[in-house]
């Protein structure tokens, strides 16, 4: 069997609209006749990318009880059932549920490309296992939720999703990354300010 294309939209933190590109590009993958099914999606509550996976077909999500609360993952045994060209599956790095087929969800991810299915997927750059130690140092947080570089390094396709820092900040604060409740919080992580001086004429201006 044919083995599946794993497409990675890749980022430097959260926010830059990696999800976003992921539905954009696989709506114009479904104008051409290819069979198009989201199997996770993430919205984190944005209006602009829920209104994208409006008219793709949407796998239903696991339910799994864990200590009392029902959780839902990826419907990894449905996905194979269904057997789509191509199926999005968001947040590569994230680890699964107790009670789940694989730990991680990368590992869900190389079943579907065994099965001949090809993968489009997310992921920022703090989750690649070879720059944990570099991350660390820069952030000062540790990165619990990694992928071994073998996964990236064989990736068929990685899109990187870019925007301008300031841009990010501003997205964050109006509530449109996280809520605004959490802002804070992620201002005190990975989206700290660090100001730096830097020329402008014959003096220096304050930058964040």
């Amino acid at each position: 069997m044919k083995k599946g294309k794993l497409k990675i939209y890749f980022g430097y933190a959260a926010g830059v609209g990696k999800t976003f590109a992921m539905l954009e590009g696989a709506r114009e993958v479904q104008k051409s006749g290819i069979d198009v099914v989201s199997g996770y999606i993430e919205p984190h509550n944005r209006p602009e990318t829920s209104k994208l996976i409006e008219g793709l077909e949407t796998l239903p999500l696991k339910k799994i009880n864990y200590k009392g609360i029902q959780l839902k993952e990826f419907n990894l045994e449905e996905a194979l059932i269904r057997r789509p060209q191509v199926i999005l599956v968001d947040e590569l790095a994230h680890t699964n549920c107790h009670g789940s087929r694989n730990k991680k969800r990368f590992q869900d991810i190389e079943e579907l490309l065994k099965a001949g299915i090809d993968v489009f997927t997310t992921i920022n750059i703090q989750h690649l296992e070879g720059l944990n130690d570099v991350i660390e140092k820069i952030t000062g947080i540790i990165v619990n939720e990694k992928i071994p570089d073998y996964i990236f390094e064989e990736a068929d396709q990685i899109e990187l999703i870019d925007i301008e820092p300031v841009d990010l900040l501003e997205r964050l604060d109006k509530g449109k990354i996280y809520q605004l409740n959490k802002v804070n919080q992620a201002k005190e992580n990975f989206f700290y300010i660090r100001k730096t001086y830097r020329p402008s004429g014959n003096c220096f201006t304050k930058n964040c």
